[in-house]
């Protein structure tokens, strides 16, 4: 805003929630890689606390969409771009197992001080001013997400096993 408003810069503000999708990096720490990663290599998924805490998650598509139409428009205030749907980490862990076909079971850690009990975007002004909403939803995006991540764990365990 500070580049807009003193050198009139055209520039766009988006809010990113929880983005996932192909091209993620396996220990980058993000709860869809990380259970992805897990189920994959059968080893149990790690829940932090009872897993109630919600999570909504958006795949890389939609947010792409979202920025393209933010691009293109002339707002100059922060929209955000996410997917207001929203799951329990527990539920999403069952999502992944699910679309992965692991057998791996499920692991409960100590839920982290800092760790947030909520993420939900409110997309109302993406949906009024750019039409905008997202249209995966977290079955489909993982299911789109999963050749990319076997081939990433194949590709993990090789080089594991070069070494």
């Amino acid at each position: 805003m500070a580049a807009h408003r003193y050198w009139k810069v055209d520039s766009r503000i988006v809010r990113i929630f929880n983005t996932y999708g192909p091209r993620m990096q396996l220990n980058d720490g993000r709860v869809i890689p990380n259970f992805m990663k897990q189920a994959l290599r059968g080893e149990p998924l790690t829940v932090y606390g009872d897993g109630s805490q919600t999570r909504s998650f958006c795949y890389v598509s939609d947010e792409v969409d979202g920025f393209l139409r933010l691009m293109g428009s002339s707002e100059i205030l922060p929209v955000n771009i996410g997917n207001p749907s929203e799951f329990t980490i527990l539920e999403c862990a069952q999502q992944v197992l699910k679309v992965t076909g692991s057998s791996s079971g499920i692991k409960y850690e100590p839920l982290p001080q800092d760790d947030p009990k909520q993420r939900r975007p409110d997309i109302t002004k993406a949906r009024q001013l750019l039409r905008w909403e997202p249209r995966i939803d977290l079955e489909a995006g993982l299911k789109l997400s999963l050749p990319y991540f076997q081939q990433a764990v194949a590709r993990e365990k090789a080089s594991v096993q070069t070494v």
